[in-house]
C-alpha cells in the first residue's frame, strides 16, 4: 500500500508546503512506509492525482492536506474506485466535514491518522459533479462561495471571512425563485436558500443539521422560504444552530435520496465550498460509496437534534 499526499498550497490562509512535507517525511520515514508527496499547481490538479492514483488498480490511501476544497476535489478524482481510500489531513480554514467526529482536532496530527480506522461514507451527486459535505443553493451558496475572497485577508479565517460574505451578500439580496422537486412533491416559491447536508458542519462552524448520518443513504434537506433582510439574522442563527425545527412555518426539513431545483437563471451552486453554476441542479445520493479513514478511535455517531 502507498500513502500519498496531496498538498494544496491554496489550502487556507498561507501556504503551509513545507510545514506539510517536514511532518509527512519524519512520521513516514519513522514507520518506514511507503509514500509519495504531490504537490497541487493549479485548479482541478489534485482530483488529477487521485483519479489516477485510481486508475493504477493499487492500493493506495490519499491525504486531501488542506481543507473542504482539497478533500472535495481528492472526493470527485477518488469516487468510484474501490482501490483506493481517502482522509484529510487538515490544513485549511475551516476543516467542516471532519467536525462530525467526536475529536476532528486528530485529523491535524499524521500519527493519528497513520494508525486508522476505515469506513464507507455516502457521497452527494450535483449535476456532473460530487462532494462529500454538503450541496447547496440561495444565499448560502453565494455566501459559502465568496468565503474564498475574504478568507486570505488580515484577521478573516475561517468563521470570520464567513460572516464577512454573509453581510455583503444579504445587502444584495435574500431570495430568488426556484422550483423544487422532492419526494414526489413541487414546491414552486421563492426561498432564501436549499441546502442538502451529508454532513454536519461547514461554513466555518454551521451545524444545520446536527443528526445528519453520513451512511443512510439519505441527504437532510433544509428549505427557507423568502424572509425579509431585518429576519433573516433570525432565521440564519436558528438555521447555523440546528434550530431549524424551531421555526416550522420557514423551514422545512425533508430528507431525500433525490432533489431537483430549477433555477430562473444560472446560479451559484456551493460543493463543499467549491463553486458551480448551473440553472438546473440535479442532487442525489451517488451509487457510489466512499472509502473514507481517520484516526483509529474516533466515533461519529449521530448528535442529536439541538432544542435550545
Amino acid at each position: 500500500m502507498t500513502h500519498l499526499f496531496i498538498i494544496n498550497p491554496a489550502a487556507g490562509s498561507r501556504d503551509k508546503t513545507k510545514s506539510y512535507t517536514a511532518a509527512i517525511k519524519k512520521a513516514c520515514s519513522a514507520r518506514n512506509l511507503d509514500y509519495r508527496i504531490e504537490v497541487s499547481s493549479a485548479p482541478g490538479e489534485c482530483r488529477r492525482i487521485a483519479r489516477e492514483a485510481g486508475e493504477s488498480g493499487k492500493e493506495y490511501r490519499l491525504y486531501a492536506c488542506g481543507g473542504d476544497g482539497t478533500l472535495n476535489e481528492v472526493v470527485s478524482g477518488a469516487v468510484g474506485y474501490d482501490n483506493v481510500a481517502v482522509t484529510v489531513f487538515s490544513g485549511g480554514s475551516g476543516n467542516d466535514f471532519v467536525k462530525l467526529f467526536n475529536n476532528a482536532d486528530a485529523f491535524f496530527d499524521l500519527e493519528q491518522l497513520l494508525d486508522a480506522d476505515e469506513t464507507r461514507f455516502d457521497v452527494i451527486r450535483c449535476n456532473d459533479d460530487v462532494s462529500l459535505n454538503i450541496c447547496s443553493v440561495g444565499l448560502d451558496a453565494r455566501i459559502g462561495t465568496d468565503v474564498a475572497h475574504y478568507k486570505r485577508l488580515p484577521l478573516l479565517s475561517g468563521f470570520r471571512a464567513y460572516a464577512v460574505s454573509t453581510i455583503i451578500n444579504v445587502i444584495r439580496g435574500v431570495s430568488e425563485h426556484y422550483v423544487v422537486e422532492i419526494n414526489g412533491e413541487t414546491v414552486d416559491a421563492e426561498q432564501t436558500l436549499i441546502c442538502a447536508c451529508n454532513g454536519r458542519y461547514y461554513g466555518g462552524g454551521f451545524n444545520p443539521v446536527p443528526e445528519a448520518d453520513p451512511t443512510d443513504g439519505l441527504l437532510d434537506v433544509l428549505l427557507i422560504k423568502k424572509v425579509s433582510r431585518m429576519k433573516v439574522a433570525q432565521v440564519i442563527g436558528k438555521f447555523k444552530n440546528g434550530l431549524h425545527q424551531q421555526l416550522p412555518k420557514l423551514i422545512r426539513h425533508i430528507k431525500t435520496d433525490h432533489l431537483v431545483i430549477k433555477c430562473d437563471r444560472p446560479t451559484p451552486i456551493n460543493l463543499d465550498g467549491e463553486l458551480r453554476i448551473s440553472d438546473v441542479v440535479d442532487i442525489s445520493i451517488a451509487k457510489e460509496k466512499l472509502r473514507f479513514f481517520y484516526p483509529k478511535g474516533l466515533t461519529f455517531e449521530n448528535s442529536p437534534p439541538a432544542t435550545v
